[in-house]
Order: C-alpha cells, then sequence, then structure tokens
C-alpha cells in the first residue's frame, strides 16, 4: 500500500467538493490523504473520491466517516 503522508492534509470542505458545488447528496465521504480532497463514496451518484483519485493519480483515501478509521489504496485495490 502506498505510504500514508506526515502530516495528513487537512480536509478542504466538510462535505463532497463537487456535490456541494451541484447541489447533490451523497452518502459517504472519502478524503484524499495527498491533497485533502472530500468527495463522496461509490455508493453515492456522483462517486467524486474515485473520480478524484483517477484524475490526480493520489492512490490513498481514508474514510471521512465519524468513528470510521480505515485506509483504501486503488493503485493496490486494498484496504487497510
Amino acid at each position: 500500500m502506498s505510504t500514508v503522508p506526515v502530516p495528513e492534509p487537512e480536509a478542504r470542505t466538510t462535505g463532497c467538493e463537487e456535490c456541494l458545488e451541484f447541489g447533490q447528496q451523497w452518502v459517504h465521504l472519502r478524503k484524499c490523504l495527498e491533497c485533502g480532497h472530500i468527495g463522496c463514496c461509490d455508493q453515492s451518484m456522483g462517486r467524486h473520491a474515485t473520480k478524484d483519485a483517477r484524475a490526480t493519480g493520489h492512490p490513498v483515501i481514508r474514510s471521512a466517516e465519524p468513528g470510521e478509521d480505515w485506509l483504501y489504496c486503488y493503485a493496490d485495490e486494498e484496504f487497510q
């Protein structure tokens, strides 16, 4: 799995950046561990976290949901 940057970047918003811009709803939120982008999960209509990872090449996200502390690496298709 790709390494987690230290320090971890701050979240750029409190919700999915694209959903907020387009007035859409999300199911769950994910945070990019390279740039701090907040995007919605793949169960959400926009799938913005995955779209951002593909567009930027940033491979590791963290759940941005309260009480969840897992990581996912797109490059390795692996949870941690």
